[in-house]
């Protein structure tokens, strides 16, 4: 097959639709190849939330928050733990660029292209209690008006309008297969042909081969995408000595064609590939009750109030508590031998906190209804929220603790919870609401989490006994494993230049976005603050896309 495309792009994902949207900016062709159909256009950044990470933004200071550039970045490092001196070499230079970027040009980059920020700021991944550990000291997680959909169409709508001019390409169920590299430059690609899919976005697709192609370009650029949806892949890179032993039951928060199949093809070719380990799983899972893709996740966003419960009954110790450190949470979950967690909550919690993640999820933002954000002030009357209460398997509510303790018996035989156990953590818990002050550091994390504004009207519930009766009745909620996030993949340079193990430039090849670990290799290092994952595919597909813009004949 000939094509006249200065570029080859591998993925039609968000990195990809950013690096192409600079590349027809300066006039250069670019080819798009895709495994997938003209329906996932966007890639996973379509099921997003649509949180970014800003800092020192209008909003946070409407909010009364005060951040900067340099606390930021202490965050950022402190979380990332950057240890590994080859690995981490660029992935440092990264992390440096991007919160510059974030502290910076990211919000007026964005807004100039039509996208819009809610005037509200989330405060995910609250740390390990000391001020050099993990963990974001402010809120920074930014909402989207259109969430994730939106951020895909600020770029979708001007490389449509490219490719009508005949600048864009588009190649559909073409699976890259292999790269082409001659005199050790990247030349092209080539792979199999798959037969036309029809299927809705998120759907799997057939892999029947229907013939093959090569194309070939100047340059090649790696947007692919990480291994979420890949759960050999993922067992096969699970750092036990980080998260405990191999989960044996694992979700998908992504579709299933997120494969990593480009990671290894990338590193036949010689590409250095690092951090794979890095992985960003959540704890607190929720099987999807209406599926799009096999084994479908969605993320109950962890708010502080749920006492949280391994699968034997014991409450996860300080400074473990819902929403404070994602991966430090997750061997005390592993090591009981199963894959489950449990939240214990009451109406009032509910009510207060209970949030899902994802743009289905979260119609309101999607469609930019006002009128339907207004339902979030009681949760458990918001149409997505109220399906879940309703039809999840994973959820479970009673009027009393041991009519609540035999239904979680119900769900998990295999695991049976000791009443006794279980009341003794609850009762204690209760105990501490008597006063204004306490010695139960959760219980001070929720009373810090009251002092910023916008927490204590729509997200925090104030501190009460979850056996009142007064706020029943009881919720239990099973917490599965789920895959999300890679956050290491193929090491680049600051121009999104891939590297060799040697720490050469691999000529002619590029990678960005989710394949890269959102650049570098993996700019997050060990732990995300979250908001990273979109923002990180339009800086590195940024970057790729300006770079190449500039240097190609």
């Amino acid at each position: 097959m000939s094509e006249n495309a200065d570029v080859v792009v591998v993925g039609a994902g968000l990195a990809g639709l950013v690096a192409t949207y600079e590349l027809t900016r300066a006039g250069r062709r670019v080819l798009i190849v895709e495994q997938e159909n003209e329906a996932n256009l966007g890639g996973q950044a379509f099921w997003a939330e649509g949180g970014l990470f800003l800092v020192n933004t209008p909003e946070q200071r409407l909010l009364g928050i005060k951040d900067s550039y340099e606390l930021a970045l202490s965050d950022w490092l402190a979380s990332a733990g950057f240890d590994r001196d080859r690995q981490d070499r660029w992935a440092r230079e990264w992390a440096e660029a991007y919160v510059g970027f974030a502290a910076g040009e990211k919000r007026r980059y964005l807004r100039r292209l039509g996208l819009r920020l809610v005037p509200m700021v989330g405060w995910p991944e609250r740390g390990v209690g000391t001020a050099t550990g993990h963990g974001n000291s402010v809120p920074r997680f930014h909402f989207t008006w259109g969430s994730g959909p939106d951020i895909v169409r600020i770029f979708r709508e001007p490389v449509l309008a490219a490719a009508a001019r005949g600048l864009v390409t588009f190649r559909y169920r073409h699976r890259v297969d292999e790269l082409v590299v001659e005199g050790g430059t990247a030349v092209g690609v080539r792979g199999a042909v798959l037969v036309p899919s029809h299927e809705p976005r998120g759907v799997p697709s057939s892999r029947e081969r229907a013939g093959e192609f090569e194309v070939r370009a100047q340059t090649v650029l790696v947007t692919s995408g990480g291994i979420g949806g890949n759960l050999d892949m993922v067992r096969a890179h699970w750092p036990t000595d980080r998260l405990g032993p191999v989960p044996a039951s694992l979700l998908r928060g992504v579709p299933a064609h997120v494969d990593g199949r480009m990671l290894r093809i990338t590193e036949r070719a010689g590409g250095s590939v690092v951090n794979l380990d890095r992985l960003w799983p959540y704890n607190e899972g929720l099987e999807n009750w209406a599926p799009v893709w096999p084994r479908h996740a969605v993320r109950l966003i962890p708010s502080p109030s749920p006492l949280w419960l391994d699968a034997k009954g014991r409450r996860l110790p300080p400074p473990l508590f819902p929403g404070h450190a994602n991966l430090q949470a997750m061997p005390q979950i592993t090591s009981t031998g199963h894959s489950h967690s449990w939240f214990i909550l009451n109406q009032l919690i509910v009510d207060k906190e209970f949030a899902l993640s994802g743009s289905e999820q979260n119609p309101d933002l999607t469609g930019k209804n006002p009128a339907l954000m207004l339902l979030q002030l009681k949760k458990s009357a918001y149409p997505t929220i109220r399906a879940f209460l309703d039809h999840s398997e994973d959820i479970v509510t009673r009027g009393t603790l041991p009519a609540l303790v035999e239904a979680m018996n119900a769900l998990t035989p295999q695991a049976p919870l000791d009443l006794a156990l279980v009341e003794r953590e609850v009762v204690a818990r209760d105990r501490q609401t008597s006063n204004d002050y306490y010695k139960d550091m959760q219980l001070m994390s929720v009373r810090n989490a009251r002092e910023y504004c916008l927490d204590r009207v729509l997200r925090v519930a104030p501190p009460h006994r979850l056996l009142d009766p007064a706020h029943g009745p009881l919720y239990a909620v099973r917490l599965h494993l789920m895959t999300r996030k890679t956050l290491g993949g193929v090491q680049t340079t600051l121009d999104s230049q891939v590297l060799r193990p040697d720490g050469k430039v691999f000529d002619g090849l590029y990678c960005a976005g989710e394949a890269a670990g959102f650049g570098g290799g993996g700019v997050h290092g060990h732990n995300a603050l979250e908001g990273g994952f979109l923002g990180g595919c339009v800086f590195s597909g940024r970057s790729a896309g300006r770079a190449l813009a500039r240097d190609l004949a």
